[in-house]
C-alpha cells in the first residue's frame, strides 16, 4: 500500500493516501476519538482515494474512498457485502471533517456501495484473499478497470516479490 501512495506522485494518477490494517478494526471497536491522532500530520481530504484495508478474521477486503465521485466502494473476492463498513467509514469521514477541517462534510451525492460478486474478480480458491485485495488497489489507483482473473494470480505473486524487494511499482 506504502507503494501505492509513492506512485501517486505522478501527477498523471490519482492521489492517494492509505491507512494500515489496524485502522478498520480500531474505528469499529473504539470509535472515532480513537483513531482521531492517525491524521494528525495528513489531510484525508486533500487525496484523490483513500484506500482502507480491511482484516474480517481470515479474510482480507478493501475499501475505498474516492473523494472525486464522492463514493466509498467495498471490495471483497469472496462476494461478500459489508454495508457496515461503508457507513462506518462515512461516519468517520463527517466527524474527521468536522475536527480537522471545522466545517461539516458535504453528505450529499455521497453512494456508499459494496461490490457485486458480478463487477469484480472473484478468488476461486481460499488463499488469494490478500492478492487480490491488492491488486484492486493497484487497478484503482490507476484510474484502470480491473480486468484481471485468478489465473493472473501466479504471476501478481512473483511481480509483487520484485516490486517489495526493488521498492518500486512495475
Amino acid at each position: 500500500m506504502n507503494l501505492l501512495v509513492e506512485r501517486s506522485k505522478d501527477p498523471n494518477l490519482p492521489s492517494v493516501n492509505t491507512f494500515n490494517t489496524f485502522f478498520y478494526p480500531k474505528l469499529c471497536s473504539n470509535g472515532y476519538y480513537a483513531v482521531r491522532r492517525w491524521t494528525k500530520k495528513m489531510d484525508i481530504f486533500a487525496k484523490d482515494i483513500l484506500l482502507v484495508p480491511i482484516h474480517l478474521g481470515m479474510h482480507w477486503c478493501l475499501s475505498v474512498v474516492d473523494f472525486r465521485k464522492k463514493s466509498i466502494t467495498y471490495f471483497d473476492s469472496m462476494g461478500g457485502k459489508n454495508d457496515k463498513a461503508c457507513q462506518a467509514l462515512f461516519d468517520y469521514l463527517q466527524l474527521e471533517s468536522k475536527d480537522k477541517k471545522g466545517k461539516e462534510l458535504a453528505t450529499s451525492g455521497w453512494t456508499l456501495h459494496s461490490k457485486e460478486p458480478k463487477e469484480i474478480p472473484q478468488q476461486m480458491n481460499g488463499s488469494d484473499c490478500g492478492m487480490f485485495t491488492c491488486k484492486y488497489a493497484d487497478y484503482i489507483t490507476k484510474d484502470k478497470p480491473i480486468t484481471f482473473t485468478q489465473k493472473h494470480m501466479p504471476y501478481f505473486r512473483r511481480r509483487m516479490v520484485w516490486e517489495i524487494l526493488n521498492h518500486k511499482l512495475l
